[in-house]
């Protein structure tokens, strides 16, 4: 039975890519911020993980490490996204910036970090990261989104530097991007 973890994955997309994969028979470690009883009811193992937190994904990736299982999948899906009132050129300040990219940007990779070992031990591993065509450099029209966007272009360039630096390691890394989701992300 393959192993995936999925962060945000109390709700949105991430609680559907739980779903979708207990229906292809995998071993779910779900994982957010929260656990509500509609992530509870399903058929796998959910974990309170705050990716704003070091020690939350440490103590999260010691216990993962501890079951000597591979990790097949590990989909990077958590993400949040300031009020358009907050996240302007007029109004972004360093406390919204900071938690965005926590969440957004530095959460994924140090997660990735955590459970890198596992994820070398499978044998076709795979790594998600939930970006946004939002941040997108060349496709900004539209301005504003400040942390929302600066995030996700972060994400974007360590995406690329972890599949260049996993591709001789058999380690598929891949960028998503759903399009525009109706998942409660953006409370604008």
């Amino acid at each position: 039975m393959p192993t995936a973890v999925v962060t945000g994955a109390d709700s949105g997309i991430g609680h559907a890519w739980v779903k979708e994969l207990l229906k292809e028979d995998y071993d779910v470690f779900a994982l957010d911020i929260t656990i509500s009883s509609n992530l509870e009811a399903l058929p796998c193992q959910s974990f309170k993980c705050d990716l704003n937190s070091q020690d939350s994904i440490t103590q999260f990736a010691t216990h993962f490490n501890s079951l000597s299982k591979p990790l097949d999948l590990l989909l990077n899906i958590a993400g949040i996204m300031a009020p358009k009132s907050s996240d302007s050129l007029e109004n972004v300040t360093s406390t919204t910036l900071l938690q965005t990219f926590q969440t957004n940007a530095f959460g994924p990779l140090l997660l990735t970090q955590s459970l890198l070992p596992r994820i070398l031990e499978a044998q076709n591993p795979r790594i998600g990261l939930m970006s946004s065509r939002v941040g997108s450099i060349a496709d900004n029209s539209s301005g504003g989104a400040y942390s929302y966007r600066a995030s996700k272009a972060a994400l974007n360039s360590i995406g690329k530097s972890m599949a260049m630096d996993l591709k001789s390691k058999g380690v598929v890394v891949l960028l998503l991007h759903p399009g525009y989701v109706i998942s409660g992300l953006d409370k604008s």
